[in-house]
């Protein structure tokens, strides 16, 4: 007797021929059922489903107040909220984004893990590998990331010595305690965001955003400059700032500027402002003020077509 039979007769066509049911009609209705019931049992999607904002920010309020939310989150619904929209569009559930997603010096970025499954768990991507080489001062991470379709890898070295042109090397944390990690994550950070800057959107590794400075650089002091002849002929004069004698620098400037002007008025202007540089703050050597002065002389006799006394100034 076989099993689920009773008699040898199956119990849906007991008195089967009765019925009006034969062995291929049962058969064939066996397996539409079978076919239903395979269709109909698949898995739901693993965790809630926020299909609206205020389904997001309710979550997001829930998640805040309770110790579930990482440290920086506690108490900020808003920033959970964004956190967990930041995952949505790495494909990452809500908890999933709230424990992957961090904001490390002002900008938002995925750990390094997570980082590593998005691009593995996409169908663009056909393999990543990484591998630690050398000791000491000659450690190199590498990670190569193969993109389907691509003729060649994305390739990311990343060596002690880069770590101490950056600074990196030796700083306190886990830069000292575990060097090896952390150039396998500077390495496997650039490899992935070249390789696959669709899947990361731009974010970066949280292992990356907590060697950037914490403190913004101070200002640094204004620096002079001194400003150049203005050519125009209704400006008024600028001339080079008194800190000092006027260089050779200074001096082309304002031949430039004579040789510029058009019209009396700009050049007794200029000729006004190289007197008063001379007498009054000295920035014009006597030598330099003769040569000016008979610059703008020679012009004023071009512009004006009379001759000019060339008189010094007293």
């Amino acid at each position: 007797m076989e099993p689920g039979t009773q008699g040898g007769r199956s119990p849906l066509t007991q008195d089967g021929d009765a019925a009006g049911f034969d062995k291929g009609s049962t058969t064939q209705e066996s397996e539409e059922q079978m076919s239903t019931e395979i269709s109909t049992n698949t898995a739901p999607a693993r965790g809630l489903a926020l299909a609206t904002f205020d389904d997001a920010f309710r979550f997001a309020k829930v998640v805040a107040a309770t110790e579930f939310a990482p440290k920086d989150f506690r108490g900020k619904p808003e920033a959970c909220l964004l956190a967990i929209q930041h995952g949505a569009e790495l494909g990452l559930s809500p908890m999933q984004s709230l424990q992957s997603i961090a904001v490390v010096n002002g900008r938002p970025s995925v750990y390094g893990d997570t980082a590593l499954a998005v691009c593995k768990g996409s169908p663009v991507c056909e393999w990543v590998r990484e591998r630690i080489e050398g000791d000491g001062d000659a450690m190199v991470a590498i990670c190569e990331a193969k993109r389907r379709g691509d003729a060649e890898p994305v390739v990311s070295r990343f060596t002690m010595a880069d770590a101490k042109r950056a600074g990196l090397a030796g700083k306190s944390g886990p830069w000292t305690q575990y060097p090896r990690r952390m150039l396998q994550m500077r390495a496997r950070g650039f490899a992935l965001r070249d390789a696959f800057p669709d899947l990361l959107h731009g974010l970066i590794t949280a292992e990356e955003a907590q060697d950037y400075p914490t403190t913004p650089t101070p200002p640094r002091e204004p620096v002079q400059v001194r400003p150049k002849f203005d050519a125009t002929p209704d400006a008024e004069p600028v001339v080079p700032d008194a800190q000092a004698r006027a260089t050779s620098e200074d001096m082309v400037k304002a031949r430039h500027a004579v040789q510029q002007a058009k019209t009396e008025q700009r050049l007794i202007a200029i000729r006004g402002t190289v007197e008063k540089r001379l007498l009054d703050e000295g920035f014009y050597t006597d030598a330099q003020a003769d040569e000016l002065f008979a610059l703008i002389d020679g012009k004023l006799e071009i512009v004006t077509g009379e001759e000019v006394a060339h008189a010094q100034p007293s």
